[in-house]
């Protein structure tokens, strides 16, 4: 009982947070091009099927995602294998960047525009291959920044010098990156941090600042995820220059 309660609670708060869209979308259409909504039912059971959704990925996170990347990060720090602890930290963000569906639909559609463009050879082969270079070029820097995060939570490093300097080297490479590479890298940074990568990550820095001694988890817990944004633009357009 207590389940269902705390389930459609979660409903009517997936419900609060859809409703000023809902209401910007609906005022533009019937008040500014004052056309009424093609297919109203099924725009509505569309909202239905999100609202629902929504609900169930907060309540998934909470009852999953965050406890697991906390337990393990309590169990790492226990263990005091500093190995283990960055090779599950460098895999966790390549494997849920790699499985990230906002990457994977951005470099398909880069692909698409490459061969278009004549960049790549217009063929299913020549767009998968450009493709799953972008997709692993990304994964492959999500990894490396989650391994630079967690050390830098165990050396207690001030996150605003490494940021400063990521962001010096974005703009340095992109003087010399390819102009066709770029966009796609910018964006490359922020379909990081999307549905499955955010959720892990942040528990995992949490909890690994919460079991490590001197750490305050609100200073040191946080500012993996600007680590994941930063290293793709720069992966990317190093990928671009080689390629």
């Amino acid at each position: 009982m207590k389940s269902l309660k705390n389930l459609l609670g979660q409903l009517l708060q997936s419900g609060r947070d859809l409703l000023p869209i809902i209401l910007v979308v609906a005022f533009f259409q019937l008040f500014v091009l004052q056309q009424p909504f093609p297919n109203l039912w099924q725009i509505t059971l569309g909202i239905f099927f999100v609202t629902v959704g929504m609900s169930l990925f907060i309540k998934g996170l909470e009852m999953g995602l965050f406890p697991v990347g906390e337990s393990m990060a309590y169990a790492f720090a226990r263990k005091g294998s500093l190995f283990w602890l960055l090779a599950f930290s460098f895999l966790l963000g390549f494997g849920t960047t790699v499985a990230e569906p906002a990457l994977i639909a951005v470099v398909k559609e880069a692909a698409i525009i490459a061969a278009e463009g004549g960049a790549i050879a217009n063929t299913d082969v020549a767009r998968q291959s450009y493709a799953d270079g972008l997709r692993f070029t990304v994964a492959l820097s999500v990894g490396f920044a989650i391994l630079v995060g967690v050390i830098r939570i165990l050396k207690g490093w001030p996150i605003h010098y490494l940021i400063i300097a990521g962001y010096v080297g974005v703009v340095i490479m992109t003087m010399f990156a390819p102009k066709e590479i770029i966009g796609i890298a910018y964006d490359s940074g922020g379909v990081t941090t999307s549905t499955i990568t955010v959720p892990l990550v942040t528990a995992l820095g949490v909890g690994l600042a919460s079991s490590i001694s001197g750490r305050n988890p609100m200073i040191d817990g946080f500012g993996l995820i600007a680590f994941a944004s930063l290293t793709p633009m720069i992966f990317v357009m190093a990928y671009g220059m080689i390629i």
